[in-house]
């Protein structure tokens, strides 16, 4: 483990009630072995769930908790970029609140994030799906990989360590599930030097995802459509790019 200056850990909870907390205490528990100065920080984009009353309870609990109350659903892409803006350390880590995840990985991050490394990139290790989920999504990551030319093997594993600063370099628009795309594509644009490194990706313990839906479907190819013409087509933004190198196997409340 690499001790690092400061985190934020950001994580985006759409009707989370049932693992937020568990992300929360583990998130916790990781930080104060990382750092002397963290913050988590959990944007809630809506939950119609129990989740804010569970966030609620936890803000006097852990007093570096921040959260942020969306009052209508925004979509995942404009939960990270509220995240993502409210985030004050160094360093920001983050992954989904649905627990899919295990948020004290990010010690194993932390060891690549070396002075010339900018984004420690996670890949999962196995997709613990359903075979149908598996397939949509191999079958996505092939063809985002060839049309948007990423060099990262798993653009859609949320689990990941950057520096803020990369964050002044970059202009973030999406709202929806293209999101990820969006900000590796820009990263890898604005010479982001990345490393990769697997970690375990768990079932879904609570709730359902809420992408395979034809609304949220919809939007997210609409997206990547307008995304792959301003950044492929027009060349938004494009400069030389980094190589990856591989890495060893709105409403705000704070706590006290």
């Amino acid at each position: 483990m690499r001790e690092l200056s400061s985190v934020s850990a950001v994580f985006p909870c759409y009707n989370d009630g049932g693992t937020i907390a568990s992300v929360v205490l583990r998130a916790r528990a990781a930080l104060e072995e990382l750092t002397d100065d963290y913050e988590i920080v959990v944007v809630n984009d809506g939950s119609a769930d129990y989740a804010p009353f569970i966030l609620e309870q936890l803000i006097p609990l852990v007093p570096a908790l921040r959260v942020i109350t969306h009052d209508h659903n925004r979509g995942y892409g404009g939960a990270l970029r509220s995240g993502f803006g409210a985030a004050v350390k160094d360093y920001i880590f983050y992954t989904d609140g649905d627990a899919q995840y295990d948020p004290q990985e990010v010690l194993r991050l932390s060891d690549l994030m070396t002075d010339d490394v900018d984004v420690v990139n996670g890949y999962k290790v196995r997709r613990n799906d359903p075979l149908s989920r598996k397939v949509v999504g191999g079958l996505y990551r092939f063809a985002i990989g060839r049309l948007f030319g990423l060099v990262v093997r798993d653009v859609d594993c949320d689990f990941r360590l950057m520096r803020r600063a990369l964050m002044d370099k970059v202009v973030l628009r999406v709202n929806s599930g293209a999101f990820c795309v969006e900000l590796m594509k820009k990263l890898q644009n604005a010479g982001a030097r990345i490393v990769e490194l697997p970690v375990q990706h768990y079932l879904r313990p609570y709730g359902r995802s809420q992408f395979f839906r034809p609304r949220r479907v919809a939007r997210t190819l609409i997206d990547l459509f307008r995304l792959w013409w301003r950044l492929i087509i027009a060349g938004e933004g494009r400069i030389a790019e980094q190589p990856v190198t591989p890495g060893s196997a709105p409403a705000e409340r704070r706590g006290d």
